[in-house]
């Protein structure tokens, strides 16, 4: 019982772990913008102070698109140590999404120097530091890496629909059933019938049945290896629509042989002119 329980909730812990990435995505998206004021001026504050310089002031850094912010110190700073205090102040201010950085001359926006986060994890130097820095005016500036919010957004319900339907599964091993009753199995062989659930676990598979199949079905279990005249199965299975339309009784006995055809141990046996019967071979 516990091994089939594990079996029914799997779908359920798969979609969980599936939809896990999604949540990733949304936790690392645009940084908040008073934090990314605060570390750039942090980070100049700093550059500053390894110069030797601890009197000019420290300007408020400005958003200048929508991903890309610019900040330009009154004085003259170290291109080596910029990566690394830039990468320590966002860090300390909890901004882990991917940017990249470009010092442009005050003049122009020429672009003199620049990397990308992703420099730093190589194993080697930053592009450009090492060099002699160049003179005159410069300023900062940093692009925070653009996240396509619809792409998530699509993705992420495409998970939930599927963890939905894992969902549903797992309450009664049939896909698109929602009841949350409690399953109460009868034993037929090596195949079991949840009667009020109408699931049938035969072969290892759950199986949908219909009312009228479940109805069926447990008549035949409750009088195994008996032979049942038509008439008496019709009366108990369709007492309550009056009058048994064509062939309907053997559409149905057709129907419930497939479903039980992956339990050697069972067969429904029709006997000519007169009815059938459940024989269940106990091995």
């Amino acid at each position: 019982m516990n091994f089939i329980r594990i079996i029914k909730y799997t779908p359920w812990l798969l979609a969980v772990m599936a939809l896990y990435p999604a949540f990733l995505f949304f936790s690392v998206g645009q940084p908040d913008e008073n934090h990314v004021n605060l570390a750039l001026r942090k980070a100049v504050d700093h550059l500053l102070r390894e110069n030797g310089d601890s009197v000019s002031r420290i300007p408020g850094a400005v958003r200048i698109a929508e991903n890309t912010w610019s900040i330009r110190p009154d004085a003259a700073f170290s291109y080596n140590k910029l990566p690394e205090i830039i990468d320590s102040a966002f860090g300390q201010h909890h901004i882990s999404t991917p940017y990249s950085v470009t010092v442009r001359r005050c003049l122009d926006n020429f672009i003199d120097l620049g990397y990308q986060q992703n420099d730093l994890s190589d194993s080697l130097p930053v592009p450009c530091s090492g060099r002699e820095a160049p003179e005159g005016c410069h300023y900062i500036e940093v692009t925070f890496e653009q996240r396509s919010v619809a792409a998530g957004i699509w993705a992420a319900g495409l998970l939930l629909a599927a963890a939905l339907a894992a969902w549903m599964t797992s309450r009664t091993g049939v896909p698109g059933r929602t009841s949350a009753h409690e399953a109460v199995w009868t034993t037929l062989g090596n195949t079991r019938l949840d009667i009020s659930g109408q699931t049938l676990l035969c072969g290892g598979e759950y199986l949908a049945l219909t009312f009228r199949e479940t109805k069926l079905l447990r008549l035949f279990a409750e009088n195994p290896n008996q032979l049942l005249e038509r008439e008496f199965i019709i009366s108990k299975v369709w007492t309550d629509e009056g009058v048994l339309v064509g062939r309907s009784l053997d559409v149905f006995v057709s129907r419930l042989r497939k479903k039980l055809n992956g339990d050697p141990s069972l067969a429904i046996v029709s006997v000519h002119g007169v009815g059938y019967k459940l024989v269940i071979n106990q091995r």
